[in-house]
């Protein structure tokens, strides 16, 4: 195994990590949570299929992509009334992810990726990788995988809304670890929806607010997990993966500019925010 094959992170030994960076593949942070996942799903939904969809991308691409061992946690206390779940607080968890992008910089990798399967880590990953770049000679950008699989789910789902532990996500893990889902417990299940306002999850509400899950749902389900198909899994997953090596391809060519200071007199450089 060398730099040119291997594309899981903690894998290689020192010296191959000298020649990943040479090759400035895109190093990907994966990020997800654990947390409930209705009765019939494990709570590790969101680390494994963001880790799985980020692993595959990487063994397709090992000359673009570097995979990091995932965050397994996230920004999750609205949850916290279902046994299991377990939550970081937002500032831990921007501190904790911007320690491992600057330390990925740090060695000399130009271009990361942060790759986000859990959508309340959404708004954290954003800062993250805004602070990276700022902080970094890198550049450090931000995505979830779920728009990357959009198209593909749309023209073969079968319910309406796309949240939690719904058609979406069982059938990605229907495909990827079958033996792990209980089917015979999935169900169908909504939040609480206005003209402008959603509980939680759904986008099409231009109004959302985190409400603890606690009080509109004693499944934990959002969306219709009785739909889901390991079919729809597969045509989610290739979607998926081929997207991010595509997303990698662009990063890594990504240019970097010299900055070009505007000012005409002397600036304060020491001042550090």
């Amino acid at each position: 195994m060398s730099a040119q094959t291997e594309y899981r992170y903690n894998r290689l030994t020192w010296p191959e990590m000298n020649e990943a960076i040479a090759m400035q593949k895109v190093v990907i942070l994966p990020t997800g949570s654990t947390e409930q996942h209705g009765h019939h799903l494990p709570l590790d939904v969101d680390v494994f299929l963001c880790e799985s969809i980020c692993l595959e991308a990487g063994r397709r691409a090992p000359d673009k992509i570097l995979v990091l061992p995932p965050i397994a946690y996230g920004l999750n206390l609205h949850h916290i009334d279902f046994p299991g779940t377990i939550h970081i607080e937002p500032e831990v968890f921007i501190a904790f992810c911007l320690n491992i992008t600057k330390s990925v910089a740090y060695h000399g990798f130009k271009k990361i990726l942060l790759v986000n399967g859990h959508g309340s880590n959404t708004p954290l990953i954003d800062l993250i990788a805004r602070k990276t770049v700022l902080e970094t000679g890198s550049i450090c950008g931000a995505l979830g995988y779920f728009p990357l699989a959009m198209d593909a789910f749309n023209h073969i789902k079968q319910s309406e809304v796309m949240a939690h532990a719904d058609e979406f996500e069982t059938s990605l893990y229907l495909y990827l670890a079958p033996e792990r889902v209980q089917m015979d417990k999935a169900v169908a299940d909504d939040d609480v929806r206005g003209k402008y306002v959603s509980s939680d999850s759904i986008y099409s509400n231009p109004v959302r607010f985190n409400d603890y899950w606690g009080r509109w749902t004693r499944t934990g389900v959002h969306g219709d997990a009785t739909v889901a198909s390991a079919e729809t899994g597969k045509a989610i997953f290739e979607a998926a993966v081929t997207g991010l090596i595509d997303v990698a391809a662009e990063w890594q060519g990504w240019p970097i500019a010299e900055r070009a200071d505007q000012h005409t007199g002397p600036v304060q450089g020491q001042i550090r925010w």
